[in-house]
């Protein structure tokens, strides 16, 4: 009897826990949904991309990949890659470009979303943004650097 009593305990816990983590990550996603289709709307993700030139530039790719860049940045993955290809078929990108923003979007996307989640369950989000942002740009400078032989050798 008293072991029945701990499993009803235990699966209390287990989904009164889960149900306050979906709604911690809800007041966050649901919001950020609706800033994207008003930033969409009006245009504000060509501003940010503007502001994006001197990474795009300090990155060593094309001023083109700016867009690109923070969409993946701003939204994350699922955005930003088909941004990217689009990007890519429509020839704006070189692969150069491509392959380089590739890179520090895999390391380093969504930032706004995945760190307010990180936030939430009690992660220190300086700190992850940080590190992120940090792992992201030595991957792609070492990269671009083997990238940069790799194309000087065809």
């Amino acid at each position: 009897m008293g072991i029945e009593f701990n499993v009803i305990e235990v699966l209390k816990e287990a989904v009164f826990g889960s149900l306050k983590s979906v709604w911690s990550i809800a007041i966050i996603v649901f919001p950020l949904m609706i800033v994207m289709e008003f930033a969409r709307k009006y245009k504000v993700m060509d501003v940010i991309s503007a502001g994006l030139r001197p990474l795009t530039r300090f990155l060593g790719v094309q001023r083109s990949a700016a867009f690109p860049l923070a969409v993946g940045l701003i939204f994350g993955l699922a955005y930003g890659s088909g941004v990217i290809i689009q990007s890519a078929q429509e020839g704006e990108i070189d692969l150069r470009s491509l392959t380089l923003v590739s890179i520090f979007l895999a390391c380093c996307h969504a930032v706004v979303e995945d760190t307010l989640l990180f936030v939430a369950v009690g992660a220190n989000g300086w700190l992850l943004l940080g590190l992120r942002t940090l792992a992201a740009f030595i991957v792609t400078m070492l990269v671009s650097k083997s990238v940069k032989l790799a194309y000087e050798a065809q």
